[in-house]
């Protein structure tokens, strides 16, 4: 027999692609998932396959150093009865010269970029063809694969869908901002994988990391190392919370993970200026998307940052309300991580699903910022010593903020109340745009009897007393409307619940404050009030907060802190009510003109009023939305935008993909910033 003569292949990636849902990854390269067969055809010139004569095998490698031993390298023959432990191959049809074989890897091969050799052997005569790369990705869709989920609903929404919602604002005022996690973009998924190459672990050790990347808990830790710059391991963005963000993007700006990325790998792997907490989450959500691993941004409420590690974090206030002396220990109104959902073989039964990973740098975890996999299951049960970070997280849902008040005299009280930690944990519903509550996840019912053997297991004494049935009580209210632009009126209520007349003293102090604690300057304070209150009445003491008191001193997080401090005269108690108010950004609206239709131009109007009695100079719109707009539209306006006039502008789009997709919008200016919009917009499929 002459030698078989390979002359042409096909690695079918369109096909492929579709069958392995990685078809919108474009159809450049050959994308597959592992545990999966896909089908390649061979043609040889001259003479086709003959079985029994013409021996055929494959070779596949990933990582610079490939070997059996780790796991990075195969060479398999064909076959007629292919082993689901390792790598295979297997004839499909035969037709003349031409060959399809089903090819699959096994559900536990490593993830990444692999090249694949041909070899052809006939009478003892070999030749070696080289026949193209492909990348390798979890799959999600594989019951052996140790990222496996269970329902078509959740893997569509937490491992296919490109655009979200993440929560901010605070617990009294929940609001969602669109995000835009494009992880199928041109380009991401070179850049995810380039992200994993650069990484420092495997700097130190190529063959130990490249072998390690069959593991979604390893893989989770080296991204939320990664998605910050503080161990300058190059990571993708820097993180910065002082309202100084000239030299770079301000945080509230972004509205997506794409233009960060592209960003960060165009200036050669320099950190993105700048971050904070659901940027950093974004992203990495985006990164473990691409790679196949379900992953979803996660909301918590009144969020502590416990850096001393003992459950308490302590208040301090004077006799006004204002706050003596900071702490390091602090309290976000909220603070965002990543959930991903994975099998812990690591650990013993039962802490297999969703594991959270906080790429934020608080804490450094085994000598590196990152944070996690924990188990949620390990937080809810307060399970200290597993894997990896619980104490830190525990700490965030389950802390007790107490506060003091320094007394003229230097003498300090503590407060009968405190505010309540890991409150309302949110993330995007599936499949709809609503919040899904998932507090239950991480805590038990306040009070329950499981409540109180967590904290003895995680040794902690709850210090934070209840709400007193009895006595006296207070809480702060917020009249309708507190709109940036507006003057609004907050309230400190006080009910008194006991049968006797009560005389109180009643203080309330407005700061401005940021979204992860610190303090800044006043914007509202009342004189000591003295009030008597009937049994079983309700009085009300207001403070009016006003836009021109508030104007210059708001960060860009839109936050005041309202403190109250009532002292009962009867009991010399002293009571502490707290809360964080957002001042609303105006609404952007987007009008969709026209039939939506794929691959047909589409005009969006937007606009938005300025509420302000100031114009607005500098003012841009960004636009993006994955299978909407190539990348991003900016459309910066030529003239200033008057007092209470519109802004308005037409744009053009073309939709590349069919179905339901989401139009985001984010405004800047000088007086007014990172203000967000959306609109769902369902585009029908290009009739054939």
């Amino acid at each position: 027999f002459a030698d078989l003569v390979l002359e042409t292949w096909d690695l079918h990636c369109d096909r492929n692609g579709r069958e392995h849902r990685t078809a919108e990854m474009g159809c450049k390269q050959l994308v597959v998932r592992r545990g999966q067969p896909f089908t390649i055809t061979l043609r040889f010139s001259g003479r086709g396959y003959e079985e029994g004569v013409d021996k055929l095998s494959f070779n596949v490698e990933t990582g610079p150093c490939p070997s059996e031993t780790s796991g990075t390298s195969s060479h398999f023959v064909m076959t007629d009865c292919p082993e689901e432990s390792c790598w295979s191959a297997v004839i499909q049809q035969q037709d003349g010269e031409s060959l399809s074989v089903s090819l699959c890897s096994p559900p536990n091969a490593r993830i990444g970029r692999y090249s694949m050799t041909l070899e052809t052997c006939t009478d003892y005569q070999g030749s070696s063809y080289q026949i193209g790369d492909f990348v390798l990705l979890f799959n999600p869709w594989h019951p052996e694969d140790t990222v496996f989920l269970r329902d078509e609903n959740e893997r569509h929404e937490y491992v296919l869908s490109q655009n979200g919602l993440i929560y901010q604002g605070t617990c009294d005022y929940i609001f969602s901002i669109p995000w835009n996690f494009g992880q199928f973009e041109d380009d991401i998924l070179a850049i995810c994988l380039n992200m994993l190459d650069i990484n420092p672990k495997h700097l130190r050790d190529q063959n130990r990391d490249c072998s390690r990347r069959n593991d979604p808990v390893y893989i989770g830790r080296v991204v939320s190392a990664m998605v910050n710059c503080n161990d300058e391991d190059r990571g993708v963005l820097f993180g910065r919370w002082d309202n100084r963000y000239e030299d770079g993007m301000s945080p509230m700006a972004w509205i997506g993970s794409v233009d960060i990325l592209k960003r960060w790998k165009k200036f050669g792997c320099q950190p993105v200026k700048y971050g904070q907490c659901w940027v950093f989450a974004a992203v990495a959500c985006t990164v473990m998307r691409c790679l196949g691993i379900p992953s979803r941004v996660v909301t918590n409420y009144n969020s502590a940052h416990d850096t001393n590690a003992n459950l308490t974090i302590d208040r301090y206030v004077n006799e006004k309300g204002e706050q003596e002396r900071s702490s390091w220990d602090k309290i976000w109104n909220f603070h965002c991580w990543v959930e991903s959902w994975m099998a812990r073989p690591d650990l013993a039964a039962g802490y297999d699903g969703w594991q959270v990973l906080d790429p934020t740098p608080q804490e450094k975890s085994e000598g590196v910022y990152c944070c996690g996999p924990a188990p949620v299951k390990a937080i809810k049960e307060g399970d200290m010593l597993l894997k990896y970070d619980i104490p830190f997280i525990f700490a965030e849902v389950n802390a007790d903020v107490v506060y003091w008040v320094v007394q003229g005299d230097g003498m300090q009280k503590q407060s009968i109340r405190s505010s309540d930690v890991g409150k309302y944990i949110s993330t995007k519903s599936v499949g709809r745009d609503s919040r899904e509550d998932i507090t239950h996840n991480y805590k038990y019912p306040e009070g329950s009897e499981e409540e109180r053997a967590v904290f003895e297991k995680a040794e902690h004494q709850k210090k934070s007393i209840g709400e007193d049935d009895e006595g006296l009580h207070l809480r702060i209210k917020v009249s309708e409307g507190a709109n940036k632009g507006s003057d609004f009126d907050v309230f400190a209520v006080v009910n008194n619940n006991t049968d006797e007349e009560r005389v109180c003293r009643v203080t309330l102090c407005a700061r401005a404050t940021s979204h992860n604690g610190t303090l800044g300057p006043q914007c509202g304070l009342t004189d000591p009030v003295d009030i008597d209150i009937e049994p079983r009445a309700e009085k009300r003491v207001p403070l009016r907060i006003l836009y021109e008191e508030y104007r210059d001193k708001l960060t860009q997080d839109n936050l005041i802190k309202v403190v109250a401090l009532l002292n009962d005269h009867q009991t010399g108690d002293i009571i502490v009510a707290v809360r964080d108010i957002y001042v609303e950004n105006p609404p952007i609206k987007i009008r969709i003109l026209g039939e939506p239709m794929q691959n047909r131009k589409l005009v969006a109007e937007i606009s938005l009023v300025n509420p302000l009695e100031v114009p607005l100079n500098g003012c841009v719109f960004v636009v993006e939305g994955t299978g909407l707009t190539e990348g991003q539209l900016v459309k910066e306006l030529e003239e200033p935008v008057e007092p209470q006039a519109e802004a308005k502008f037409r744009m053009d789009l073309m939709p590349r993909m069919s179905g339901l997709q989401k139009l985001m919008v984010d405004f800047e200016s000088d007086q007014l910033t990172g203000v967000k919009g959306y609109r769902n917009v369902i585009i029908a499929p290009q009739p054939m």
